[in-house]
Parts: C-alpha cells; structure tokens; sequence
C-alpha cells in the first residue's frame, strides 16, 4: 500500500521560496513518474513538476519553469519542489502524485490527473502580494 505524505506548505510573500516535500511510503518502484500537481479554488487541477524516479528525468509546466525545481532522494524516499519566485498564481493546494507502473528510467514523465494512482492529501501554498 503506497502512500504519500506532504509537507513544507506555508504562506509567503511574492517573489519568495518555499521547499515542498512528499514522503512516500510503501513500494512505489524504482523507475516510475512522481510528481506535484495544484489546485486553486474554482481552477481544474493541473501537472506542476514530475520526475522519473529512475533516472531523475525532469519535466515542468511552462507556467513554472525556471522557477521551480523537483528531485528525489531514492534514499528516503522522498520528492521534493523548490518553489522559487513565488507569484500570488501559484497559490493553490499542492498534491504529490504518483503512477505505480514501471517506466524505462530515462523517459520524460508527462503525468495527467486521470491517470494518477496515488494522490498525497495535499498541502496548501499562499503567496501573498
């Protein structure tokens, strides 16, 4: 039974940074997608950041690139995204996401809603301006 836990979510000003972490528990393979996904109020839900847990392969949405940065640390079993250059639209609900199936390790990780399966309970990010 996978599980996924995260933490980091807080309130911050524009223009600021906040670290997100997803503790992930039980077997979640060794080569597969994880990633964060948001949610604001009213909004759908859409992919922020996933990585191939295999290899470490990285893929972001535009609206975040070069502002945000994923990782893993296989040994804890832990995601991670550097939020830099927060900006009041990043405030939302922050999911971390997992799909169970195996992935070559050096595939891009395009993750949709309807295909996750494990969602964290989320974690709630404010910038504030």
């Amino acid at each position: 039974q996978v599980q996924l836990v995260e933490s980091g979510g807080g309130s911050v000003q524009a223009g600021g940074s906040l670290r997100l972490s997803c503790a992930a528990s039980g077997n979640t393979g060794s080569s597969n997608c994880m990633g964060w996904f948001r949610q604001a109020p009213g909004k759908e839900r859409e992919g922020v950041a996933a990585i191939n847990t295999g290899a470490g392969v990285t893929s972001y949405a535009d609206s975040v690139r070069g502002r945000f940065t994923i990782s893993r640390d296989p040994a804890a079993n832990t995601v991670a995204l550097l939020m830099g250059r927060l900006k009041p639209e990043d405030s939302a609900m922050y999911y971390c996401a997992t799909y169970l199936r195996k992935v070559p390790p050096w595939s891009q990780c395009l993750m949709s809603t309807d295909r996750v399966d494990v969602w964290g309970h989320g974690t709630q990010v404010t910038v504030s301006s």
